[in-house]
């Protein structure tokens, strides 16, 4: 790619952003230390969020070394309204600590009077400083030319082939600082900043593909897709898949119905014994016996009178 053409397609992506965002406005009356950490919050997050979140450190503590002694479950319960309070705490701490570790103080002041790359390479030495949190503070707080570039913002670049996989992953961008004059730096940064935390957010919706589009209407094929829900999917085909499918089947049949016992294969020759009859059948068929006829009792003859008087003994 010629640097005509990188020129052009920046010149088209600062027009874009024109028409679909407004910059956000900086406080120009915050010190160096001020700007540092307010970078510290406002990397891959909203502005409105990182103001809110800067004031709540201001308004919570007595100053910043309270800021820095505080424990970074607490700085994000304050930090809550960012998408990630506890990371951002975490650059706030290290920053705060490196800084009084070399001053025993959180005046940077004097650092304005050093030049741009001295001071430059003073912020890179810094624990948690990262490459957008300098750029913004050169850019806001030292008067210096430097777009401030996050994670979001450097995967809408990479996406709109505009840097590559090598510069990504160290935080910059070659020719953007010489595409874009130095008076409309903080305007280009904080737009193409708004675009990336959007994208970040939900790189799928519409409004971010359809100005991601206008901006290169080449890299449709490269735009991300959304995943199929497990619901959504289509059932594997092929023999493994039809195995189980079909075992599912038996297991169904088996719950639904019981098995029929098996017949036992029957001897040769041998005749097969009729069905036994049920209960009732056999009760119906069979007769029952006579019953027996009451038989009236022996009649006993009685003697005569004068038989039984004849037998008795004298007295």
């Amino acid at each position: 790619m010629t640097t005509v053409s990188r020129t052009a397609q920046f010149t088209k992506l600062q027009k874009v952003l024109r028409k679909h965002y407004k910059p956000a406005v900086l406080h120009a009356d915050r010190s160096v230390i001020e700007h540092l950490l307010f970078a510290c919050c406002l990397e891959d997050a909203r502005h409105e969020a990182a103001e809110e979140a800067f004031a709540a450190l201001v308004h919570t503590f007595f100053d910043w070394n309270e800021v820095r002694v505080t424990a970074i479950s607490e700085l994000s319960e304050v930090m809550a309204c960012l998408p990630d309070p506890r990371l951002a705490a975490n650059r706030i701490k290290r920053v705060l600590h490196a800084v009084f570790e070399s001053r025993f103080n959180f005046d940077l002041e004097d650092v304005k009077k050093k030049t741009l790359g001295a001071t430059v390479a003073y912020l890179e030495e810094l624990d948690g400083t990262t490459p957008f949190t300098i750029a913004l503070t050169v850019q806001a707080g030292l008067g210096g030319h430097s777009i401030p570039l996050d994670g979001g913002t450097m995967n809408v670049l990479k996406l709109l082939e505009l840097v590559a996989d090598k510069d990504a992953e160290k935080g910059v961008v070659p020719g953007l600082e010489r595409a874009i004059p130095k008076s409309k730096g903080a305007e280009f940064g904080s737009m193409l900043h708004q675009l990336g935390v959007d994208f970040a957010a939900n790189p799928y919706a519409p409004a971010i593909r359809a100005i991601l589009l206008e901006i290169n209407p080449a890299i449709e094929s490269r735009l991300p897709k959304r995943r199929l829900e497990p619901a959504a999917r289509k059932p594997a085909e092929g023999p493994a898949a039809k195995s189980k499918e079909a075992a599912k089947e038996k297991e169904k049949t088996k719950t639904s119905s019981p098995p029929t016992p098996a017949k036992k294969p029957e001897a040769a020759g041998k005749k097969t014994p009729p069905p036994a009859k049920s209960a009732d059948a056999a009760r119906k068929g069979k007769k029952k016996p006579p019953s027996p006829t009451p038989t009236a009792p022996p009649q006993v003859k009685k003697k005569p009178v004068s038989i039984r008087l004849s037998k008795r003994k004298p007295r």
